[in-house]
């Protein structure tokens, strides 16, 4: 057995190694990205943290609702969400997670690779906007249909998938 873990791990067979001693196996696109819904204490400010972040399709998303003061979505940029503009890969289901109370959380797995911007319904014009690069797609994103605060706020795919993660400070 200790030769056939060794020959595996010097191949490159870790996982299959793991497998064989009973070790969990366990993979970095397997983990959950949380993305917090956050507002500062007087309420006047709200923001999707991190604002943008890469991840592998398939991975699980969890959106959870930190602001103690108010009531948050996470929403696709599709027709099917209010008439909302298609900031989503064409084919991709949209999503809406209506409201999240405090502490209340939202999880979902996207699998096409691409570009996916969401906003929070009742503050995207306060800037609640968020981007989610799967994989890593190619072409430009025009952030012309974003509204004039997010549009500010929102990072370039590109600096995305440089950082993996990005944050704003409010």
């Amino acid at each position: 057995m200790m030769l056939v873990r060794r020959t595996l791990l010097r191949a490159g067979g870790w996982a299959a190694g793991l497998a064989l001693v009973g070790l969990p196996v366990t993979t970095p696109a397997a983990s959950v990205v949380e993305i917090r819904m956050r507002g500062n204490a007087d309420g006047s400010k709200v923001w999707f943290d991190p604002i943008g972040v890469l991840v592998e399709p398939g991975q699980t998303l969890r959106w959870i609702n930190t602001d103690p003061g108010n009531s948050h979505t996470s929403t696709a940029y599709h027709p099917a969400n209010e008439g909302h503009p298609l900031r989503i890969p064409k084919g991709a289901a949209p999503w809406n997670s209506d409201y999240l109370l405090p502490e209340q959380s939202f999880e979902l797995s996207l699998t096409a690779p691409g570009v996916y911007d969401y906003f929070c319904v009742p503050h995207e014009e306060a800037g609640m906007v968020g981007r989610i690069v799967v994989g890593r797609p190619r072409g430009s994103v025009s952030n012309a249909t974003l509204p004039e605060p997010a549009r500010r706020l929102v990072p370039a795919p590109e600096e995305i998938i440089r950082c993996k993660t990005v944050r704003i400070t409010p």
